[in-house]
C-alpha cells in the first residue's frame, strides 16, 4: 500500500512537471521585448487589458516593469517573474532587462530557464546585445524560440532576416509562419504548417485581443482583400520556402543549433497568439540538472532548487527582500523543512509565493520549472542551494567582471542609518558592489558596477526606496582585481609601483583598480608571488 501511494505521488510530480514551460524573454533594447511580455499574458488570459507603451502617460505601465525608474524611462532594468496558464500548461516567464549594462541579471536569469524566446526588429535584426545574449544561451545549450517583431514598419525583407540569423548566430532558422504584406500593409500571418491564413484587424492601441479571419490561401475573398500586390509576394513567397527544404528537427532545436523563427506585431496583436500556441508546443519541460551528486532528475520526489535572484522592496508597504528559488525536482510545500547547503543546516519554508511582476499570493505548493518568491530574512544568497532530501549543491551563479568605479557619497548624513541598509540589501542583489578603504581614510563607499547605468539605478532606488540623495563621484579606474598571496610582495607593491587604489570588500579581501588592463598585466608580470583574480 505504501509502495502504491509512493507511485502515485511519483506520477502526480511527472504530470506537473511535464506541463511547465520556464523561459526568459531576451532582445536588445527598444525590439519589443516588454511588449510581447504584456501581450503573451494578454492572450493567455492571465490580464484583461494589454498596457502597451510604458511612456506614454496616459497608458498604464506594463505589468513586468515596475520599478519606478523603468516606468519613467521606459526600459527594464531588472528580472522580473511573472506565472500564467494557457491551455493546460503552466509557464514561469522571466523578463530580462534589455540593456548591456545589466547582462549580469540576465546572466543568472538565464541560469533558471529551460529554453528562450530571443525578439528581433524587423528593421534592424540582430544587433549587438542580441549577440551578446544568444552567446550565453549557446555557452548553456538553451533551446532558442525567435519571434521577429515590428513587421507593421518598414523593415527588411523577410528571407534576408533569416539568412542574417544564419550567419551571424550560426544556428538554422526555420520560419513557421510567414508575414502578409509588409510595413503599414502587414495584415497578417500565413501558417506554413497548417497551410493556414490568420489575417487579423487591429484594435484601438492594440489593448485588446485582435480579431482573426482565418481561411485558405487560395480562397478569392482573401486574395481581394489583402489587395493584388500583397497576395502574389505572398504566393512567390510561399512557393520559394516549399521548394527551399526548410525543415524542423527538434533534437537540433534542443540543442540550440536550429530556431523556429514566427513573424508578427507585438504592439497590434498580430501572430501573438500562433507564437504563444507555438511555444506552448515546442519549448521543453523542465529538464534533469548537474549538480554536485551528478544529474538530477527534475520528477523525482524529493526536492530541490536554488536561488537566482535576490529583489529588495518589490512592495514597499512589506519592507521585505525577496529571493527567487527555482524549482529544479521534486514537489515544493509551504511550511517543509529543507537543508541550506551554504549555512549548513535546517530552515523552514514559511512564507512562499506566486510572484506576478511585484504582485505576490502564497501557495501551498510548487513543482520543477516553478519560480517561487520567499521573503528573505537574510537566510538567503544569490547561487545557494536547498534541498529536502541528501545534501547536493548546484553550480554556482558567477559575478561579472565590474568595469565602472564611483564614489558614492551621501548627502543627509541624517539618514545614515537608512543609506547602510540600502547598500547592503541592494549588494544582496547584486546590483553593484561595494568595496572600501582598508585603513578608514576614506569613509564613503566606492561602487564597482559592470556599466555605467548600474549607478544611476543605485542612486534612483536609494532615493526612491529609502529616502536617502546621493552623488557618485566617478573614478578613472576600468578593471579589479582581487589580491591574494603573499603579504610582504602585497605591501611592496602598493609602496613602490602602485598607480591605482587598492580597497577591500564586505569580506575583508584585498581588491586592486587598474586604470587600464595594461598596467594590471604590468603588475601581475612584476608580482608572480601576487594571485590577481577578476572575480571574488
Amino acid at each position: 500500500m505504501f509502495e502504491l501511494a509512493e507511485m502515485a505521488v511519483i506520477e502526480e510530480i511527472k504530470r506537473e512537471v511535464a506541463r511547465r514551460r520556464t523561459f526568459a524573454i531576451i532582445s536588445h533594447p527598444d525590439a519589443g521585448k516588454t511588449t510581447l511580455t504584456e501581450k503573451l499574458l494578454l492572450y493567455s488570459g492571465a490580464i484583461e487589458l494589454a498596457g502597451a507603451v510604458k511612456a506614454r502617460k496616459n497608458q498604464r505601465h506594463a505589468t513586468s516593469d515596475w520599478l519606478e525608474m523603468e516606468q519613467s524611462r521606459g526600459i527594464s532594468i531588472t528580472s522580473t517573474a511573472l506565472q500564467f496558464d494557457y491551455q493546460g500548461c503552466r509557464f514561469n516567464l522571466l523578463d530580462t532587462p534589455g540593456h548591456q549594462d545589466f547582462s549580469e541579471d540576465t546572466y543568472r536569469t538565464l541560469m533558471a530557464v529551460d529554453s528562450a524566446v530571443m525578439v528581433l526588429d524587423g528593421a534592424k535584426g540582430i544587433e549587438p546585445q542580441t549577440k551578446k545574449l544568444f552567446d550565453v544561451c549557446r555557452m548553456r545549450h538553451i533551446p532558442i524560440l525567435i519571434f521577429i517583431n515590428k513587421m507593421d514598419q518598414p523593415g527588411r525583407p523577410p528571407l534576408d532576416l533569416l539568412d542574417e540569423i544564419e550567419k551571424v548566430l550560426g544556428m538554422g532558422a526555420v520560419p513557421k509562419n510567414w508575414p502578409i504584406g509588409e510595413g503599414p500593409d502587414f495584415q497578417g500571418v500565413y501558417d506554413l504548417e497548417q497551410k493556414q491564413v490568420l489575417r487579423f484587424q487591429r484594435t484601438v492601441r492594440g489593448q485588446q485581443r485582435a480579431p482573426v479571419w482565418v481561411g485558405e490561401i487560395d480562397d478569392p475573398q482573401f486574395a481581394e482583400e489583402i489587395g493584388g500586390p500583397a497576395y502574389r509576394q505572398l504566393c512567390e513567397d510561399v512557393a520559394l520556402l516549399a521548394g527551399a527544404g526548410f525543415s524542423f528537427d527538434r533534437e537540433r532545436f534542443l540543442k540550440g543549433e536550429v530556431a523556429p523563427v514566427y513573424f508578427g506585431s507585438a504592439i497590434h496583436n498580430f501572430g501573438v497568439e500562433p507564437f504563444l500556441a507555438g511555444l506552448k508546443e515546442l519549448a521543453p519541460p523542465p529538464g534533469a540538472r548537474m549538480s554536485s551528486h551528478g544529474l538530477v532528475a527534475p520528477g523525482i520526489e524529493a526536492f530541490s532548487g536554488f536561488i537566482f535572484k535576490i529583489q529588495a522592496n518589490m512592495d514597499r508597504r512589506h519592507r521585505d527582500r525577496m529571493a527567487f528559488l527555482r524549482v529544479c525536482s521534486g514537489r515544493f510545500e509551504k511550511d517543509m523543512l529543507v537543508y541550506h547547503s551554504r549555512l549548513d543546516r535546517k530552515v523552514r519554508m514559511t512564507r512562499p509565493h506566486r510572484l506576478f511582476g511585484r504582485e505576490r499570493e502564497t501557495i501551498e505548493e510548487a513543482f520543477a520549472g516553478d519560480v517561487v518568491g520567499l521573503v528573505n530574512p537574510g537566510l538567503f544568497a544569490i547561487g545557494d542551494t536547498l534541498c529536502s532530501a541528501a545534501p547536493l549543491k548546484y553550480d554556482g551563479i558567477p559575478r561579472f567582471h565590474p568595469e565602472c568605479f564611483g564614489i558614492l557619497i551621501n548627502r543627509n548624513l541624517s539618514k545614515n542609518k537608512q543609506f547602510q541598509k540600502g547598500l547592503q540589501q541592494l549588494e544582496e542583489e547584486g546590483v553593484m558592489q561595494v568595496l572600501f578603504s582598508p585603513d578608514g581614510a576614506r569613509r564613503e563607499p566606492i561602487l564597482a558596477v559592470v556599466g555605467n547605468l548600474q549607478f544611476d539605478v543605485v542612486q534612483a532606488r536609494l532615493q526612491y526606496e529609502y529616502d536617502v540623495e546621493t552623488s557618485v563621484e566617478r573614478l578613472p579606474y576600468t578593471s579589479a582585481r582581487w589580491i591574494s598571496g603573499d603579504a610582504d610582495a602585497i605591501d611592496k607593491m602598493i609602496r613602490l609601483r602602485w598607480e591605482g587604489m587598492h580597497l577591500q570588500d564586505r569580506d575583508g579581501q584585498m581588491v586592486a583598480l587598474f586604470s587600464t588592463e595594461r598596467e594590471c598585466a604590468f603588475h601581475q608580470k612584476h608580482y608572480p608571488e601576487i594571485e590577481f583574480k577578476e572575480l571574488k
